[in-house]
């Protein structure tokens, strides 16, 4: 059992994002610590980009940070092979697939491999085209992370039916960002991706409060946040630490009560 499927294995999880390199590679390095040591199951680490198209103001504006700051991806990956160490949560990286085909998707997967990446997201790579990277990511054993949207249809079987480690699950149309609310009917997604499959699903794009998280993780397999954490940094720059901890502390106490409470109610915690 690898690292992704150990972290779904006992609980529902939650699944914190972060920009690397905002707003300085150190406090990324310690972020990531951080945030482990406050709960999460995973963590994803956005690779700055100039063209970040599926994300909302709130990442957009990380990234340039990031970017300005002097962050490459040679400098992350080095961040990460000394983070790697120190953290036993599996730990994705989140690009777009320019600069993978940039960088050299062998090359890329290679450093993915030798720093301790355990699976990479691309959110404009379309499932149909996904053999441009599967196979590679395959011999550098870094899992490729499937998403499913609501506009998915008839594809959620197919894109199921080839998962690893997890599916993501995209609450909402549009770019990442923090709402109100989550209205996509969630449930009917779960319902066709276990027709097919056993790989835990995780919901993202949108959730920011415990409320949201409660309620996501009673019919999903976990949660994934992003903006919500992204914002804290931007207003806390270098003195992030503690306020994301405690943010994440108080999204993971909401997600074990409701685990609680099911299990005490003799239903399956996790499918």
């Amino acid at each position: 059992m690898n690292r992704i499927s150990k972290a779904f294995s006992r609980k529902k999880a939650f699944i914190a994002f972060i920009t690397g390199g905002d707003p300085d590679l150190e406090t990324t390095m310690n972020l990531i610590e951080a945030i482990a040591q406050a709960g999460a199951d995973v963590i994803e680490i956005g690779v700055p980009f100039s063209d970040p198209i599926a994300e909302g103001p709130i990442i957009q504006a990380a990234d340039e940070r990031a970017l300005s700051a002097g962050c490459t991806t040679d400098k992350l990956f080095d961040m990460i092979a000394k983070v790697r160490s120190r953290v036993a949560v599996p730990l994705l990286l989140m690009t777009y697939i320019n600069p993978v085909f940039v960088y050299g998707k062998d090359r890329f997967m290679a450093r993915c491999s030798e720093t301790g990446i355990d699976g990479i997201i691309v959110p404009d790579l379309p499932f149909e085209e996904k053999d441009e990277i599967s196979d590679t990511c395959k011999a550098h054993n870094v899992t490729l992370i499937s998403m499913i949207a609501p506009t998915s249809d008839d594809r959620i079987t197919a894109i199921a039916g080839e998962a690893e480690g997890f599916i993501y699950c995209v609450s909402s149309m549009g770019v990442t960002g923090v709402r109100s609310q989550i209205t996509t009917d969630i449930s009917t997604m779960m319902t066709k991706v276990r027709a097919v499959t056993s790989v835990p699903c995780a919901v993202g794009f949108g959730v920011s409060t415990p409320e949201q998280a409660a309620a996501l993780v009673q019919t999903a397999d976990g949660v994934i946040v992003g903006s919500a954490i992204v914002r804290i940094i931007a207003e806390h720059g270098r003195n992030a630490i503690w306020p994301v901890q405690l943010y994440i502390q108080n999204m993971r106490q909401a997600i074990d009560q409701v685990s609680r409470y099911s299990t005490k109610e003799g239903v399956d915690d996790h499918v």
